[in-house]
């Protein structure tokens, strides 16, 4: 059980602690196979203690760092100090966390807390990038479901450290039309209707690939209208057809080089997969002090 102060940590941050703690014991349970550590357990005693330093090789945003809080403490390290906390800004070579205890035991830690930091982190470093290239308009940076299975949670987490904000966590939270429900319902129209009769209260969100898509649907039901791969000149075509009646989402196509002009034409959402799925890892690493 992890304790009731990083179980707290953990819900002030929007995380389920029991997921994390699964997650925690899982990964651990992976790299030991159902054996053990052998190079840590033939070369180090077990009353060896150290200091665990967690810190940056590059600059980034932090995230994660209480996901390898809960990693120390599955492995059985319960002295531990957060030195940044998720969210933060992080300078090459900054310490991160410190651990305290049996070497064996930060050892076994070692390589799964720095897996999900420099993932997490890595995720929210991106994020941050993007959200600064269209500083100064509405729009806001928004994620997708193209996360890494089972890791959704963590994922989306990474991205609200980033200054992001989340799209829907599942297919339960609300209704995304797109091209192929629109064709199995018969038109744009009635899949809107047909899911509004459906789920009266279920925000829907509906995909459209030309102008004379969003003029049909515009004073829908609809809450919100995808943009599919729509260069500058139609989103903000786009952006006067709507004309505030309905709030607008860009997807495909985005680079941060082209961010900031899409986030100018007025729109509410940038979608960006590449958040999640191509988000280079943040070099972080760990560094043993004072071994006894």
């Amino acid at each position: 059980m992890l304790s009731q102060e990083l179980q707290k940590s953990l819900q002030d941050l929007q995380l389920d602690p029991a997921y994390v703690e699964d997650l925690a014991k899982r990964t651990i349970a992976e790299d030991l196979d159902g054996g053990e550590d052998l190079t840590t357990v033939s070369t180090i005693p077990a009353a060896h203690t150290s200091i665990a330093e967690f810190r940056a090789r590059k600059a980034g945003t932090v995230a994660g760092v209480v996901v390898a809080a809960a990693v120390l403490e599955v492995c059985g390290i319960t002295d531990y100090e957060i030195d940044l906390r998720d969210g933060s800004h992080v300078e090459e070579g900054q310490k991160i966390l410190t651990a305290r205890g049996e070497t064996q035991k930060l050892l076994l830690a070692e390589r799964t807390a720095l897996n999900f930091m420099g993932r997490l982190s890595g995720i929210a470093t991106l994020t941050q990038r993007w959200v600064m290239d269209i500083k100064g308009t509405n729009a806001k940076i928004r994620d997708t479901r193209k996360t890494t299975p089972l890791l959704r949670e963590l994922e989306k987490f990474a991205v609200r450290m980033g200054g992001g904000v989340n799209h829907r966590m599942s297919l339960s939270d609300a209704a995304l039309i797109k091209d192929n429900h629109i064709v199995a319902a018969g038109g744009i129209k009635e899949a809107v209707e047909a899911v509004r009769a459906k789920y009266p209260d279920l925000p829907i969100e509906v995909e459209v690939d030309t102008l004379e898509q969003l003029a049909e649907i515009v004073d829908s039901a609809a809450d919100l209208v995808l943009l599919d791969n729509m260069n500058l000149e139609q989103t903000r075509a786009a952006v006067a057809i709507a004309a505030g009646r309905v709030k607008l989402e860009s997807s495909g196509g985005l680079t941060l080089e082209n961010a900031g002009a899409y986030a100018a034409t007025g729109v509410d959402y940038l979608a960006v997969g590449a958040l999640t799925h191509s988000a280079p890892v943040l070099d972080i690493g760990l560094d043993l002090k004072n071994g006894k």
